[in-house]
């Protein structure tokens, strides 16, 4: 002689509704300290590509960019 009342309220998403960038965001931060210079650059790239669905066509421009300015650090590396 009891109702049962199916009272379940998930405030929270579930992980699986996150995006994937804000759980890689901790892991990468060691590598992205690394990159100095070409550090924003590599950032604008992962924002990009969170925003296109991983689309890396859509992000061919911060693409070009990580790569000359990985080049000009290379160059500028060496004596």
């Amino acid at each position: 002689m009891g109702s049962s009342s199916g009272n379940t309220s998930n405030t929270t998403p579930p992980a699986s509704q996150r995006p994937l960038h804000v759980t890689d965001a901790d892991e990468e931060d060691e590598s992205v300290k690394q990159l100095n210079e070409c550090a924003t650059v590599y950032l604008s790239l992962q924002d990009c590509l969170a925003e296109s669905n991983r689309n890396w066509k859509a992000c061919q421009a911060q693409v070009q960019a990580l790569k000359a300015c990985q080049a000009k650090r290379s160059t500028s590396g060496k004596t």
